[in-house]
């Protein structure tokens, strides 16, 4: 179930193939120039590639540098746009979540057991709403065709049964809980890394640190912030994918951007929950916040929904207001309250909701937006990570109107790099940790350790992240920088004191396999040859 790519490729992106990209996009006119690296450009990239289509993506940043790395790394069912009303974005996420579970991605979203707590915050009236809607939600996974064996069906469970599940749970006053399934990303920049790795083997172009500085609808002008090279690329179709930043090259729009929080905290700080907890927030009977195992014994809680004017898209702080109230919101449904001194990170991210013409067009509902008028960019924008597919689809469906060519979309059907079925993950000569994150390519990983010794120590004390992993970042993924290896292609920042440990390591894998890389002749280098 290894993804096809038309010139038989495996999509290595680093430095080699970098400044094969740029040589090219000086003198070629691309079908398709894509301005933005997150989850919906790079969606957007192989969807135009698979068609066959030129592509070139550009990136000024890193991959998966803004929003995209900032989720709650969730591929959700739809059971919140249900409940507001927006039917049709809910079947549209239910789809999504088949899909990627299913054929496109299922090396990285597995199911996850999701836990309502019925506890003393939670009446009984709300209690049967809860109820009603997972089995609603229930209704979209079969409208969906997911089988039960892959999400099972949500049920009522006792309270001894929901202690097992998640053992800090408060015992006074539990009544049981309702417990359903959704899907689990094991990481949301390795999806998007993925993403680009596979749209690179399918034949496009991928250039990272490259600051898009004019675009119109025929070309864009941008820096390489590497060398200070200034270039302009000629296009036939332009698409802007900017995320939070897409206003800025477009007037037509405004980007109202919306914060949301989270903490990482030890697991067992909140007794080391086997299933996610669903907390209603008290006073509220509409708003929950979430806790969310994570692989290395950390879990996520998260997370509030703020308007975010003038801040850092890239790095958005967590604010201490929204630090309280998550630490108070959760510790209410444990047996032992969690304070500041249990959080060894956080982070927030801004969801880009657009407006147009002053009517919310990408609100709470996280409708997608795409501009389509002639003379002018294609933009795309709003939306939400589960439905970057849908997104994609739409938007290559406009070049290909624009073009009179394309062909049909493919990436329902398309798997990503390293994607298997379950069965075949099983049998993968590789750690199981390797596994969930670079699927059947794990062994590839697996193998940089063993040419070399010294990348399988663990980067940092207590951090499962080897040097493998950071090799395999730069030789295969497109990391050029300690942050990109760091902050993206792996987790570690997650605990910045075991980023800050890494470093080092980080340093001596860049300076080991940059110079291999750079050496190497143009095509693919073998993974830690000498």
């Amino acid at each position: 179930m290894s993804a096809p790519s038309p010139a038989g490729g495996r999509g290595p992106l680093n430095r080699t193939q970098r400044r094969g990209a740029l040589e090219r996009a000086a003198e070629r006119t691309y079908d398709v120039v894509v301005v933005g690296g997150g989850v919906t450009g790079c969606g957007v990239a192989l969807d135009a590639a698979s068609r066959g289509l030129s592509v070139l993506l550009v990136e000024q940043h890193d991959l998966a540098a803004g929003t995209s790395r900032w989720s709650s790394k969730l591929v959700h069912g739809g059971l919140r746009y249900l409940a507001s009303g927006h039917v049709g974005v809910a079947h549209e996420s239910a789809r999504e979540r088949h899909l990627l579970m299913t054929r496109i991605a299922p090396h990285l979203v597995a199911p996850m057991p999701t836990l309502v707590p019925l506890g003393r915050d939670v009446g009984r009236r709300q209690g049967a709403l809860i109820r009603l809607g997972v089995t609603a939600g229930d209704v979209l996974r079969r409208s969906a065709r997911t089988p039960s064996s892959l999400l099972p069906r949500p049920r009522r469970i006792g309270a001894a049964a929901t202690l097992r599940l998640a053992p800090g749970l408060a015992a006074d006053g539990l009544r049981g809980g309702v417990l359903s399934h959704d899907g689990r990303l094991e990481d949301d920049a390795r999806l998007v890394v993925t993403l680009a790795r596979t749209a690179a083997a399918a034949g496009a172009d991928v250039v990272t640190r490259a600051r898009v500085d004019e675009l119109d609808a025929e070309r864009v002008t941008l820096t390489d912030t590497l060398t200070g090279e200034r270039l302009t690329v000629r296009a036939r179709t332009v698409v802007n994918s900017t995320g939070v930043w897409a206003d800025r090259h477009d007037d037509r729009i405004t980007v109202l951007p919306s914060r949301g929080s989270h903490l990482v905290l030890p697991a067992a700080a909140v007794g080391s929950p086997r299933a996610a907890l669903t907390v209603p927030l008290p006073g509220s009977t509409s708003r929950f916040l979430l806790v969310l195992p994570r692989p290395d014994d950390q879990v996520l809680v998260g997370l509030t929904d703020e308007p975010a004017p003038g801040v850092d898209p890239l790095e958005p702080p967590v604010p201490e207001a929204d630090e309280q109230l998550l630490l108070e919101g959760v510790s209410r449904a444990l047996r032992s309250p969690v304070t500041s001194a249990d959080v060894v990170g956080r982070f927030a991210g801004l969801r880009p909701l657009v407006v147009r013409d002053d009517k919310p067009s990408a609100d709470v509902s996280r409708e997608h937006l795409l501009l389509d008028e002639p003379g002018r960019p294609l933009t795309i924008a709003g939306g939400k990570l589960t439905t970057y597919r849908r997104m994609a689809q739409d938007t290559v469906d406009a070049v290909a109107r624009r073009l009179g060519r394309g062909g049909e979309c493919r990436t329902a059907t398309l798997p990503l790099l390293g994607a298997a079925e379950a069965a075949d993950l099983a049998h993968v000569a590789a750690p199981a940790r390797l596994v969930r994150r670079f699927g059947t390519l794990a062994p590839e990983v697996a193998a940089l350790s063993a040419r070399h010794p010294w990348l399988a120590d663990p980067i940092a004390p207590g951090s499962a992240t080897t040097g493998a992993e950071l090799a395999y970042g730069v030789l295969e993924e497109g990391a050029l920088t300690v942050d990109d290896l760091l902050a993206r292609r792996t987790r570690t920042t997650f605990d910045p004191a075991a980023a800050e440990a890494a470093v080092p390591v980080a340093e001596r894998v860049l300076a080991t396999f940059d110079t291999e890389v750079t050496a190497a002749a143009p095509g693919r280098p073998t993974p830690g040859a000498r």
